[in-house]
C-alpha cells in the first residue's frame, strides 16, 4: 500500500506547546484508563487494526478488551511514548528520535500500515476532547491538531526512511 501524501507538520508555537502540556498533564494523570479508552475506540472503529495484535485480535467485546492485560500494557506503552513527545516539545531532535524509533519498529518489526497512525491520533484527539471538555477549547483543539500531525509526520517519515512499500 502506498503511503498517502507526505504531510508537513505545522510549527507548534510556544503558547500551543504550553496548552498541549497543560492538558496532557491531566490526561497523563489517568494514563492507563485514557490509553485503554483510546485503544478500545480505535479497535472498535477500525477493527482491521486488531490484526497486528495476536493477543486480542479476536476480541469483539469492548469490555473484554478493557480487561485484557496485553491491551492495557500496550496502552501504557502508547501513552508513555506520547508523554515523552509532549515532555520534549521544545527539543525537536528528541521528538524526532522517539517518533523515528516508533515508526521504524512498527514498519519493520510489526509491519503495521502507516495509515493506522493517522487513525489512532484522530481517535486520541476525540477521546481527549470528550474526557476533558472544559480544557479542550478551540485553541486547544488547534494545538492538538498540530500535535497529531507532528506525530503522524515523524512516524511516517521513518517508514519512508526504511523503504516501506517499495
Amino acid at each position: 500500500m502506498e503511503i498517502e501524501r507526505w504531510e508537513r507538520s505545522e510549527e507548534i508555537s510556544d503558547a500551543e506547546k504550553k496548552v498541549i502540556q497543560e492538558i496532557w498533564s491531566r490526561v497523563y494523570a489517568n494514563c492507563e484508563d485514557v490509553g485503554v479508552s483510546i485503544l478500545i475506540r480505535f479497535f472498535v472503529n477500525f477493527p482491521s487494526a486488531k490484526q497486528y495484535f495476536s493477543q486480542f485480535k479476536h476480541m469483539e467485546d469492548p469490555l473484554e478488551m478493557e480487561r485484557s492485560l496485553q491491551l492495557r500494557k500496550h496502552a501504557r506503552r502508547v501513552m508513555g511514548a506520547i508523554n515523552t513527545v509532549v515532555e520534549n516539545l521544545n527539543d525537536s531532535e528528541k521528538v524526532s528520535s522517539v517518533l523515528a524509533l516508533v515508526g521504524k519498529a512498527h514498519a519493520l518489526k510489526h509491519k503495521v500500515e502507516p495509515i493506522y497512525f493517522k487513525k489512532l491520533t484522530g481517535v486520541m484527539l476525540e477521546v481527549i476532547a470528550e474526557e476533558y471538555p472544559n480544557d479542550f477549547t478551540p485553541e486547544a483543539h488547534g494545538a492538538w491538531t498540530k500535535m497529531k500531525t507532528l506525530i503522524y509526520t515523524h512516524v511516517t517519515a521513518a517508514y519512508k526512511e526504511v523503504g516501506w512499500g517499495q
